[in-house]
């Protein structure tokens, strides 16, 4: 399926919201959700060696929302530990990718030992021009947007920012994914018709796909270019008509 894919038609950014570990699990016949999480690694490999092999630009993964800090404890702490595992484990392939890591999100909250291992390696790969994986880490969108929403005030209350000079452009400056492009597709796996409070703002227009009967674990390169070449053949007008698009 790679072979068939438009290399001129790629989407630039692709979003994950990576669901269904937890049911795996369950369908596997264990009753701890890490299960699910951990054998969930391959998927993430094969996601981001994928994406990095046809040319994708920026790949975020949406690892842990602000929601998630309330599961169970046994289950966050585990979910930490095994972030500060998998980044140690994949710096070396990440180099060898030429993989650059960053994160957007209130990374404050994590526990000082993965906000520790995370900020080496984003600092440690921060050199490399292949493809951008984005951690999103005690992440929503909502979180962002009132973040955002308070840098802005901030400045309207210091007396550097007027009222009329706020639009669409500032406050997407404001927001954790300065610099970064809006994604174009979101991936989601687990069956789930929903955006789950991610990226919000940043999804406005992005194309969705659904993976109705796969879990996150299963998930397979394969999976990602399916996704890709369904992209490909849809019309992004943006609030435009069809024939505006093909005139432009």
């Amino acid at each position: 399926m790679k072979e068939q894919l438009d290399r001129n038609n790629l989407p630039k950014h692709i979003a994950v919201i990576m669901d269904g570990n937890g049911r795996w699990a369950k369908q596997k016949g264990f009753t701890d959700r890490i299960f699910g999480h951990r054998n969930a690694l391959k998927a993430v490999k094969e996601v981001i060696e994928g994406s990095g092999e046809i040319g994708v630009q920026y790949l975020t993964l949406y690892a842990f929302s602000t929601e998630n800090w309330n599961r169970p404890k046994a289950e966050v702490d585990a979910l930490m530990m095994l972030l500060v595992k998998t980044i140690k484990d994949e710096l070396p392939t990440m180099h060898k990718n030429n993989v650059r890591l960053d994160t957007i999100g209130d990374i404050h909250n994590l526990p000082e030992y993965s906000q520790k291992e995370l900020l080496s390696a984003i600092d440690d790969t921060k050199n490399n021009t292949g493809l951008t994986v984005i951690l999103a880490l005690s992440y929503s969108g909502k979180w962002d947007i009132v973040n955002a929403t308070k840098k802005i005030a901030e400045q309207v209350k210091a007396g550097t920012l007027a009222i009329e000079d706020i639009n669409e452009s500032l406050f997407e400056i404001s927001l954790d994914t300065k610099g970064i492009p809006n994604p174009d597709l979101m991936i989601r796996t687990g069956g789930d018709h929903r955006i789950s409070n991610f990226m919000l703002w940043q999804l406005a227009y992005a194309e969705l796909y659904i993976f109705e009967n796969l879990f996150w674990p299963d998930f397979r390169r394969e999976h990602l270019f399916e996704a890709i070449k369904d992209y490909q053949v849809r019309e992004r007008r943006f609030g435009r008509t069809s024939e505006q698009v093909k005139m432009m």
